[in-house]
């Protein structure tokens, strides 16, 4: 996405969930720009599935709003729903029906005609690389192959806005590889703005332009990775990934006793030096004047799955399962449509 030209096209304000004495969401601000692909994280009970629905018009804000191209989630869901698309986390099709019928059944609740369903259902199916498995029922799909048709029965009403739940869950790694290549081409190419709710951090650094992290209804940090990483640097937060042979105690205390040095934590041969300043330089003249060999060197500062633990321990939940979530698996594959059990 080109960052000098921003169009909002999700516009969050001061959006608050409450269910009782309960905050799922706690004054969110957020905007989503068009033809961005925005990452949502955060363990279960954050906010996010909460969030999602409010998005939907499937359940109402206790205060704020939500706004997609200026129409109010709430206020106006039927025409909200008319350019966003959803695909849950365990896409559900008729089992005893193809790929093809599902797709056509779609188009057909979406008020295609029937010319503009069969050209669409043929492009799509091509698209995202179902052609061949196209009349097969999708009772005998693997859960890679509903993922993709998930996408094309997203793709039936051409959509301006998608929003995935954890697409990438439990599919192999080259399935993982084409259906992260479908997401960009989505974003770049057609110029769809897509809202990410993902655990799988490697996945979503790859994908997205800006992420948010959520604890207890709150967004605590919001950006792109690169700038969150800096962030926290800034903050002196520095996390130094080493291997070095031969790796011993007195090692240990020698790099204890350096500049900036918080502690190590001792992996075999691997340590991770927590500091609160770039270290590499120094380290890296010690060990080579003092005759260690560096099998590996690497900042982890700028990964995300740094940056998500060290922005959980600014709020103060360290211990939290930051690897386990939930998605919205109750909600709609189609709007106006009961999934099929």
């Amino acid at each position: 996405m080109d960052a000098q030209v921003k169009e909002p096209i999700i516009e969050i304000r001061d959006l608050t969930k409450k269910y009782g004495d309960k905050t799922a969401v706690n004054s969110l601000n957020l905007t989503i720009d068009k033809g961005e692909v925005f990452g949502l994280l955060g363990p279960n009970g954050a906010g996010k599935t909460t969030t999602i629905l409010m998005l939907l018009g499937l359940t109402e804000p206790t205060s704020g709003s939500a706004k997609i191209l200026g129409m109010d989630c709430t206020r106006e869901p039927i025409r909200v729903k008319q350019i966003v698309g959803y695909l849950p986390d365990n896409v559900g099709f008729y089992p005893d029906m193809t790929g093809r019928q599902n797709l056509a059944f779609t188009g057909r609740m979406n008020g295609l005609s029937e010319e503009q369903i069969r050209e669409r259902t043929n492009r799509l199916l091509e698209r995202v690389g179902m052609t061949k498995a196209a009349d097969q029922k999708t009772g005998t799909y693997s859960r890679g192959m509903r993922q993709r048709l998930g996408v094309a029965d997203v793709l039936m009403k051409d959509p301006q806005i998608i929003i995935m739940d954890e697409p990438t869950l439990g599919i192999d790694p080259e399935g993982m590889r084409e259906l992260l290549e479908l997401i960009g081409k989505l974003s770049k190419e057609d110029g769809r703005t897509l809202l990410i709710s993902s655990h799988q951090l490697y996945q979503i650094q790859q994908v997205c332009d800006r992420v948010g992290i959520f604890v207890d209804g709150n967004l605590i940090a919001c950006g792109g990775i690169r700038d969150l990483g800096k962030q926290i640097q800034q903050e002196n937060h520095y996390s130094l990934e080493i291997e070095v042979k031969p790796c011993d105690d007195r090692l240990l205390a020698e790099i204890m006793g350096q500049h900036g040095i918080e502690n190590i934590e001792k992996k075999g041969d691997r340590m991770i030096i927590h500091s609160v300043c770039d270290i590499r330089a120094q380290i890296t003249a010690y060990l080579g004047n003092n005759g260690y060999a560096i099998q590996h060197l690497h900042q982890r500062g700028g990964d995300l799955d740094e940056i998500y633990r060290r922005y959980f321990e600014k709020a103060g939940q360290a211990n939290e399962n930051i690897h386990s979530h939930k998605g919205v698996g109750q909600a709609l594959r189609f709007f106006g449509r009961k999934k099929e059990k």
